[in-house]
């Protein structure tokens, strides 16, 4: 004998499925005479109702899932803590999770925002090519905000900051105070971040009239290790760089210890510029001149859209574009050498 469901409990009722379904949640609202004949149903049937189902149904409304790619990254730290703060104050909870750029952890992550019906999800997906799993989410009746980068092939609301203005005007600096071999350490180019970071810096040299030369392009990944390996290989060249733009903070923090190891002068040697300001990049031996981005702020506008999403479902998507502003500071040189402009 198949097992009464929810449906037969309101037929033998005579009561409407969300009667029933009020009556299971125990609100007070329902009419005694209703409440009554719809417990006599569900004795009569047997009916067992799905706490767990129950339980998530009544998480749904008031818990967001943040799935970022770097929980070590001070970066997300900040935009973790304005999703929580915006999230907080309309009395929403929060469940973090780090895919540590791994796609394959990712997608786990995500059937665990399916499984838990969350009302919405914010994501700093780990590569641009994840249409699939997100398109799946929405079917689910998930709203989507992509947060700092884009994925192809999908249709959701999007934050992200201007990553190829924040590079044109970083190198673009550099420029300005005369330097002329202008390396960058770059993201990749599967990240919509690393492409458009990376097309900054080709900007910035076509509009000066410089050439773009290979040798001095180095393709990281984000993290620490690949910016002290590249930054290494940079300055082993038979013809260095006199000045390196980095595309994150991490990397620009193994870029520094990589020239600290090898004995080059910061900025009298060679001149540095990152992406990403750090709390402490004004403390570092070579105070860092870097893109500063609105983190605090993203997380705070990714809530903001969310709950639009979710008090208009069919509201045209938007894509909210912040500005980022450079932070000079010694590490550019900018006190050894007067900006061209005069500026």
């Amino acid at each position: 004998m198949s097992k009464a469901t929810i449906n037969d409990v309101a037929k033998y009722a005579k009561v409407s499925r969300a009667t029933v379904s009020r009556v299971l949640n125990q609100n007070s609202k329902v009419d005694a005479k209703l409440r009554a004949r719809v417990l006599d149903a569900i004795t009569a049937l047997g009916y067992q109702p799905n706490r767990a189902a129950r339980r998530l149904r009544a998480q749904s409304s008031n818990v967001i899932g943040l799935v970022i790619s770097d929980i070590q990254n001070p970066y997300f730290l900040s935009v973790t803590r304005g999703v929580e703060d915006a999230a907080s104050a309309q009395q929403m909870s929060l469940i973090l999770c780090n895919s540590d750029e791994n796609p394959d952890k990712e997608r786990m992550y995500l059937q665990v925002m399916e499984a838990e019906r969350v009302a919405g999800l914010i994501i700093v997906p780990a590569h641009s090519d994840n249409s699939q799993d997100l398109n799946h989410l929405k079917k689910a009746g998930i709203p989507i905000i992509l947060l700092d980068r884009a994925v192809k092939d999908v249709q959701v609301d999007t934050i992200r900051v201007d990553n190829e203005r924040g590079s044109y005007e970083a190198v673009n600096h550099l420029i300005g105070l005369g330097y002329r071999r202008i390396a960058t350490i770059t993201g990749s180019l599967q990240l919509t971040t690393g492409q458009e970071r990376y097309q900054g810096y080709r900007t910035a040299l076509q509009a000066a009239g410089m050439p773009l030369n290979e040798a001095l392009v180095k393709f990281g990944d984000f993290k620490t290790e690949s910016g002290y390996q590249l930054a290494q290989e940079l300055m082993n060249a038979t013809e260095p760089p006199d000045a390196i733009f980095v595309a994150n903070n991490l990397m620009s923090l193994g870029a520094l210890r990589a020239l600290l190891e090898q004995n080059i002068r910061v900025p009298e040697n060679v001149a540095l510029v990152g992406f990403d300001d750090l709390p402490w990049s004004g403390e570092l031996y070579s105070p860092l001149t870097a893109v500063s981005q609105p983190t605090y702020e993203l997380g705070q506008e990714a809530v903001n859209l969310l709950l639009r999403r979710l008090a208009n479902p069919k509201a045209p998507y938007l894509t909210v574009v912040l500005q980022p502003h450079l932070i000079v500071r010694a590490s550019c040189g900018v006190k050894l050498r007067r900006p061209a402009n005069g500026s």
